[in-house]
């Protein structure tokens, strides 16, 4: 194991973190200002709780040399493909979904862990492999690597989750030397794929179709599939340029936006403090990832920089696909919105890829 100095702690990046703290704060906020009027009340309390969870694993894993992380990652990937499988037969269902495993008061979902091993172990395949060109060998089996546990979580089913994988596949792509002849033939053949998919109806249920596709015309279902983003797009127009304050959204105190703490925090942001306060968040999403992206440059190796970028990928993902779905411009995934959304897993996944992004950024100086 690579040594380090003692003093470790000097080398975090304190900005970095301060900027996610910062973001942390305005989720449990608008967590409790967003679950006031509803049976979802002291939501904010957990929110800290897992919070300050999330603080200690990030401390814990910044110890371990992120190099021990990859060594290990072809166990830690078995373990995952174990525990996908174990929610698939003794997983709790709720709301017709098997996608969590209960482990005393606390409700753990295996996919979310997910992302992290495959950042870690798509780092090391790629790592095998540099200084050569990719060979279509090579991109299948990294496709394997990927699509297996995606295909496991979409059975859940999961679509939302499963699609977070697909930034880590294509960053590791992209970064592993991916030729742009390639990339065509790529595409074209997951069109076509998507095509046949999309027209057998065996992949996708009909509630998920149904969500694929109101959001290019939500007024035709209004009460149905189209239901969730008139009310998103309704309360973020209703904000206006300052909003109508804490705790005075009519459409998220009114109970017609739905979920407003986790897939919709952000339309009820907005409704609360308008387009400035909206775009406030987003400057603070911009400062963190160019922070990560700047950690990813002085990393000290190829693999410390290809897992910092894949946690780029897939926090880039979430925040695009998040926000695109609440003003109207994405479809309803479930994706939950990075340090925003409530939720367990989701803020222990994100703390834990700090970790090792701070592991990286520490060693950044050791041979």
């Amino acid at each position: 194991m690579r040594r380090f100095n003692s003093t470790y702690f000097r080398d975090f990046d304190w900005v970095l973190l301060g900027f996610v703290l910062l973001l942390s704060v305005i989720s449990v906020l608008e967590i409790k200002s967003a679950t006031l009027q509803t049976k979802f009340r002291g939501f904010e309390t957990k929110q800290v709780e897992f919070l300050i969870v999330g603080l200690i694993l990030m401390f814990i894993i910044s110890i371990v040399d992120y190099h021990t992380l990859i060594d290990i990652a072809p166990w830690a990937y078995g373990v995952s493909l174990v525990s996908l499988v174990a929610v698939r037969l003794v997983g709790s269902k709720v709301l017709g979904a098997r996608r969590w495993i209960k482990l005393g008061g606390f409700h753990f979902q295996p996919s979310e862990w997910v992302k992290l091993v495959l950042i870690v172990a798509v780092a090391r395949y790629f790592w095998g492999l540099a200084g050569r060109d990719l060979s279509w060998r090579d991109i299948g089996k990294v496709f394997a690597l990927v699509c297996v546990p995606m295909a496991m979580v979409l059975l859940q089913p999961d679509l939302g989750t499963s699609l977070t994988y697909v930034p880590i596949l294509v960053c590791g792509l992209f970064l592993g030397g991916l030729r742009i002849k390639q990339a065509a033939i790529l595409l074209l053949v997951f069109a076509l794929i998507g095509g046949i998919a999309w027209k057998s109806g065996k992949l996708l249920k009909p509630y998920q179709k149904a969500r694929l596709t109101a959001f290019m015309d939500p007024d035709n279902d209004p009460k149905g599939s189209g239901y969730q983003i008139r009310q998103s797009l309704i309360a973020v127009g209703s904000g206006g340029i300052w909003g109508k304050g804490t705790n005075k959204g009519t459409q998220t105190q009114g109970d017609f936006l739905p979920i407003p703490y986790t897939d919709f925090i952000f339309a009820a942001f907005s409704e609360e403090h308008g387009f400035v306060g909206a775009v406030g968040v987003l400057v603070l999403y911009f400062l963190i990832l160019m922070r990560l992206i700047q950690n990813a440059q002085t990393a000290s190796d190829l693999p410390g920089a290809f897992i910092i970028m894949g946690i780029v990928a897939v926090i880039v993902f979430q925040i695009a696909v998040n926000i695109g779905m609440v003003v109207g411009l994405m479809p309803v995934t479930g994706i939950p919105l990075p340090l925003m959304s409530y939720g367990g897993s989701s803020i222990l996944f994100t703390f834990l890829a700090l970790g090792i992004v701070m592991n990286i950024r520490i060693r950044r100086f050791v041979n």
